[in-house]
């Protein structure tokens, strides 16, 4: 019930997409990689989601009269949870869907049913640690402030990360601290089903750690929030 009323409310606000497509058509305009541009280009709008869903919904709700009156509700936290991880799921599902049929229209891009799939297992699994992060980001950031920060990490990482543009494309400057960005190492990761390569163990290596910090982060926010609500 909480994951449908989620999604309802979301779908009524369907501002995910829209942005992502247009950044895409500006990435596809310069020639090559179409494979790879697609891949991440979907881990970008799927990442977009767990930024948006978990982090600024999370803030908001923290400061609002109805999340006081779940509280009091039967049901635990990690419901509530598991039913926010439901929604975001459809909707990251439904944005990277949406990048990869714009890519199959307007570019090249041609992948074998066993890559498709590598694809699809990569985004699912290496956009959890940005769920956590969003799940941090809504417990330690206040309601107001909540839309600001995470638009600015989620661009930011983006950027320097390697989702709009392969490293080698990037400033030198950015290309310096781009290896030791999470967004980096989701970006190694969804372009290597996209061009035929093997897992790449220490990206994924990376996406473990990271997850593991976030998820540490995430717990001590909420646990911080627990204690001022009720002091």
């Amino acid at each position: 019930m909480h994951a449908r009323a989620m999604t309802i409310e979301l779908a009524r606000h369907p501002a995910y997409v829209v942005p992502t497509l247009f950044l895409f058509f500006l990435g596809s305009a310069s020639a090559g990689r179409d494979n790879v541009r697609m891949a991440t280009f979907a881990g970008f709008a799927a990442i977009g989601v767990a930024f948006f869903q978990f982090g600024v919904g999370i803030a908001v709700e923290r400061a609002s009269p109805w999340e006081s009156y779940l509280r009091t509700l039967p049901v635990g936290v990690g419901v509530r949870l598991l039913a926010r991880v439901g929604s975001a799921a459809a909707f990251a599902a439904a944005a990277s869907t949406a990048v990869v049929a714009v890519a199959l229209v307007t570019t090249s891009v041609s992948l074998p049913p066993a890559a498709w799939l590598e694809l699809a297992a990569a985004l699912l699994v290496g956009t959890l640690p940005f769920a956590l992060l969003g799940v941090a980001i809504g417990y330690w950031a206040p309601a107001r402030g909540a839309l600001p920060i995470a638009n600015l990490l989620y661009l930011a990482l983006s950027y320097a990360g390697g989702l709009w543009f392969r490293p080698a494309e990037l400033p030198r400057a950015v290309g310096r601290i781009s290896p030791f960005l999470p967004t980096r190492a989701l970006a190694d990761a969804l372009a290597a089903p996209a061009s035929g390569l093997p897992p790449p163990w220490h990206s994924w290596c990376a996406l473990i750690g990271f997850g593991a910090a976030f998820f540490g982060v995430a717990v001590w926010g909420y646990h911080r929030d627990e204690n001022r609500r009720y002091r």
